[in-house]
């Protein structure tokens, strides 16, 4: 009976030391960017001072194996339980020591875990367990509790819980698997009742993290991103904020701006208007990402347009675009407009499993700052794009900045054309980006800017459109790679081109 009660502490214990690998993975990825770079030098760091610990254990007298096994817990239970909240906090309020800050929790916790299962093989041990099974049993646990959370983390914890409130809950498991401990071994722990004392208080301290976490993470975002958060949710594919200040809201995924209400306008007459201007018998249109609707709402107003197709990602994206009223008014609710369909689906599984032609595409996807919107950015990708636009169509593609990320824009010109399509690329001012730039691509060989435009423009008109499709000499085009699956230059030029800028 004691013994099972041991095993089911390694299942317990290896779960939460998971858990706390992914919460660091995850946060970093959501704060710096490149996930498989902060996903690999974490998972790195932590199995290095999980060896370490490993090896640290056997200082650990065999008599006192039990006690620090509980000591253990309720120290990785008080800091793994309140890691993704202090890093939250370090990043907001004290941003330059925050790498030292995420790579010193990560590196001490793994040291912490690295000691949990060998002083707990010992104490098995030490009741004459035989040493084959001791093994299997001890690793079999160890190895369950870690798919459990692999498999629980992305599709429950993250999206309902929050990284912040399942540090938390994890922090609460492991100062219970301390209190137990104690409680059934309470004769062969020496002080079991300041022990119990001690995993009270963590487990009291935890829980109220738990119950005010939500307060906590805005408190910290709050400094992040300046203005009132009137909205925020970590889904499972990325984390949302919505801010506000006087008349302006901002859309923030993953800590980056999407869109600012004062300026966005220039931003979607850009995306939009020069390409469906050029194509007044355009009926059908495919909209790639923007799932706030506000390229949407630019499209509707070309009266030709019968019917667009909006395929994005995330459901929580696309319903609080479609359900908030302040949102509502910003996009003049374009998704539920009768002739828009949304389909929530990766869009490259989408373009893969559709066979319908459009008459202009629009892929408005966040920049590429890691492998997995890299790919969006790919020379199949655009293949596989090209094979759903019709002989005469358009496709327009945002391409981040060519004055501050020149490489990742002209990358994004030289990948259109290895996928065989002719571009024109252009470029306009917004104020809260900058330069920014975009790329019309199609299977035909002709273009020409409007000199005119149906509907009247808060920002563009002939002028304007002509002056987007010159560049001066400080953008002008840079020798790049395309873009291709197995290495994603992009990536990699988007992240030096940024690094550039903050140098």
């Amino acid at each position: 009976m004691l013994d099972r009660v041991l095993i089911l502490s390694v299942f317990i214990v290896a779960s939460c030391g998971l858990a706390y690998e992914l919460i660091a993975g995850a946060l970093s990825s959501y704060l710096l960017g490149d996930s498989v770079l902060q996903f690999s030098s974490i998972i790195g760091c932590y199995l290095f001072a999980m060896g370490v610990g490993s090896h640290l254990s056997k200082y650990v007298k065999d008599e006192d194996a039990l006690a620090r096994f509980i000591d253990i817990e309720l120290l990785v239970g008080l800091l793994g339980g309140v890691s993704a909240t202090f890093l939250f906090v370090v990043f907001a309020w004290l941003s330059a020591p925050f790498r030292a800050a995420l790579y010193a929790l990560v590196f001490v916790l793994g040291v912490l875990v690295g000691m949990e299962i060998p002083l707990v093989m010992r104490v098995l041990n030490e009741r004459r367990t035989e040493f084959r099974e001791l093994v299997s049993r001890v690793l079999t646990f160890d190895y369950l509790g870690a798919l459990a959370v692999s498999l629980l983390f992305p599709l429950v914890l993250a999206p309902k819980l929050g990284l912040s409130r399942t540090g938390f809950l994890f922090g609460i498991f492991n100062a219970a698997v301390a209190l137990w401990t104690t409680v059934i071994f309470r004769k062969e722990v020496a002080n079991p009742n300041t022990k119990i004392a001690k995993a009270g208080i963590v487990m009291g301290l935890l829980f109220g993290g738990f119950m005010l976490a939500d307060n906590l993470t805005q408190w910290a975002e709050h400094g992040i991103f300046g203005d009132e958060i009137i909205y925020a949710t970590t889904t499972p594919y990325q984390r949302l904020i919505v801010t506000k200040w006087k008349d302006d809201m901002r859309l923030y995924i993953n800590g980056n701006l999407q869109f600012s209400s004062r300026d966005e306008h220039r931003y979607h007459e850009a995306l939009i208007h020069p390409t469906l201007e050029a194509l007044p018998w355009a009926k059908t249109v495919l909209v790639l990402g923007g799932g706030d609707g506000l390229a949407v709402r630019e499209i509707l107003k070309h009266r030709n347009v019968e019917h667009i197709t909006l395929v994005d990602l995330d459901p929580a994206m696309t319903t609080l675009f479609s359900t908030s009223e302040p949102l509502l008014a910003l996009n003049q609710g374009s998704l539920k407009n009768p002739k828009v369909t949304v389909v929530n689906q990766d869009a490259g599984r989408w373009l893969e499993q559709n066979q319908d032609v459009f008459d202009a595409i629009v892929a408005d996807f966040p920049d590429p700052s890691n492998f997995g919107l890299g790919k969006l950015y790919s020379v199949p990708m655009y293949r596989l794009l090209s094979k759903h636009l019709s002989e005469n169509g358009y496709a327009v593609i945002q391409s981040t900045s060519p004055y501050f990320a020149p490489k990742s824009y002209w990358c994004i010109v030289a990948t259109l054309k290895e996928a065989g399509l002719n571009t024109w690329p252009y470029h306009a001012y917004v104020p809260s980006f900058g330069e920014w730039g975009y790329v019309i691509a199609g299977k035909r060989k002709d273009y020409t800017p409007p000199e005119k435009y149906a509907e009247p423009m808060r920002f563009l008109d002939g002028d304007s459109t002509r002056l987007m499709f010159k560049f001066p000499a400080d953008m002008r085009p840079v020798a790049v790679e395309p873009n291709r699956l197995n290495n994603q230059s992009l990536v990699h030029y988007f992240e030096e081109d940024w690094q550039a800028v903050i140098r």
